[in-house]
């Protein structure tokens, strides 16, 4: 069996994941890492990813007059803006994906994940409430529905009135929200 070049010793990284360690022992492709911090992880060979050279060393290689690296300094931070004007009319797009949500989905399973997007719509749309924005825009994705269904079933329990997004605009995976505003006294 070809193995990455994985031998005992070795500096490796965890893909999908922040820890970075060395190689104590292999086993078929159970490979053991000791972190810096002295823990010791288990992980298929597929999941890891050998570190040739430090990033510090490779550092003092680059070339800050790179005439790409100028370019992509001078040119100006797009920012993420989670709001939105659609005819004068302010929308929140929330994206419920689980990579938009958290780093890495590791050690997540369906329903940890499933409350997390729900319990990040339940903050947004008591944020919406509060402050007093009228339509929010839950990108959900398509999938086998799960999602969607909860989160109707979520909705149902605010003064909102919920139904399909702009297929135009947002395909078949979003649905958007219109919350009722009392009229402040």
């Amino acid at each position: 069996m070809l193995r990455k070049g994985l031998e005992i010793g070795n500096k490796v990284a965890v893909l999908d994941d922040v820890l970075k360690g060395e190689v104590t022992a292999i086993l078929k492709d159970l490979i053991s890492i000791k972190t810096t911090d002295g823990m010791i992880f288990n992980f298929n060979e597929k999941e890891l990813v050998k570190i040739e050279r430090d990033q510090h060393e490779l550092s003092k290689y680059s070339d800050i007059n790179n005439d790409f690296l100028k370019e992509k300094i001078s040119q100006p931070k797009k920012k993420g803006n989670l709001f939105k004007k659609q005819n004068q009319e302010v929308v929140m797009e929330v994206d419920l994906h689980i990579n938009k949500l958290v780093k890495s989905a590791r050690g997540l399973d369906n329903y940890d994940m499933l409350n997390l997007q729900l319990d990040t719509a339940k903050r947004k749309v008591e944020f919406a409430i509060q402050k007093r924005i009228s339509k929010i825009v839950f990108i959900h994705g398509v999938g086998e529905g799960v999602l969607k269904s909860e989160l109707q079933s979520l909705l149902n329990k605010y003064p909102v009135k919920h139904y399909d997004a702009s297929y135009k605009q947002y395909g078949l995976g979003a649905t958007e929200v219109y919350v009722f505003q009392n009229k402040p006294e």
